[in-house]
């Protein structure tokens, strides 16, 4: 496998016990080889963010699956479908807070709340005023968009993604439905509680806003490739 013509289009590659790249994969794909055993502790994963070949138990969205078990912590609580307590690797299983240290992380837990949603649950509804960011925890979740009466599927979101974060910065409408495929867990942080956090606990807010900026850069230069290649082709197809 040639993986520089890859870095610039994957996530991660794995260095198996076959002595072969595998990859490109997702950072869901990523999870479900940790489960499944194939990549242990010390593992060599290639994170095309960084740029380096890390062991898995360095690398920062993998960490808490290597780690010793920590106790459980206690969300904010509240909502209608909250739980009352989360263990650290759940919380860690998502990348924007794979760079908090256990400590940050058990004061982060105190701002946010953690609900558990239903298969067919509507998180959120296209059009309504937004109020929140979800990151999700467990599960899967599709997001639909409503355009001249025809419902158009648009992404499949997994554990490790986020959605809603303009919320944080807005209260506009809601751009698209977003459905629990399954059952779901996720972490809400609302606008008036990241508001709070920012100005209780700033050392916090910084890194959280900074995972957010650098998964939507990468997304934006992802989108930005896509859109050449298909004008290149355009271009060609024109010729």
């Amino acid at each position: 496998m040639n993986i520089s013509t890859k870095i610039s289009t994957a996530k991660y590659f794995v260095w198996d016990t076959d002595k072969t790249a595998h990859g490109p994969f997702e950072f869901t794909e990523l999870i479900e080889w940790v489960k499944s055993g194939r990549i242990v502790a010390r593992s060599w994963v290639f994170a095309c963010v960084g740029g380096i070949w890390e062991r898995a138990e360095k690398l920062p969205e993998l960490r808490a699956f290597f780690q010793v078990q920590r106790p459980k912590i206690a969300p904010r609580a509240g909502a209608a479908h909250a739980v009352a307590t989360i263990e650290f690797s759940n919380l860690r299983r998502n990348r924007l807070l794979a760079y908090l240290t256990d400590e940050q992380l058990e004061r982060f837990a105190h701002f946010v709340v953690v609900e558990r949603f239903a298969q067919g649950s509507v998180i959120v509804k296209q059009g309504d005023r937004s109020k929140a960011m979800y990151l999700i925890l467990e599960g899967e979740l599709s997001v639909h968009l409503m355009f001249a009466e025809q419902q158009t599927e648009l992404a499949i979101l997994g554990t490790g993604d986020f959605f809603g974060d303009f919320a944080l910065f807005d209260h506009g409408p809601r751009s698209a439905d977003v459905v629990a495929n399954q059952s779901c867990l996720l972490l809400k942080i609302s606008a008036d509680a990241f508001q709070e956090l920012s100005y209780k606990a700033p050392d916090l807010a910084t890194p959280f806003l900074r995972a957010i900026g650098s998964t939507l850069a990468t997304r934006l230069r992802a989108g930005n490739k896509r859109q050449g290649e298909a004008g290149l082709m355009a271009a060609h197809a024109e010729i």
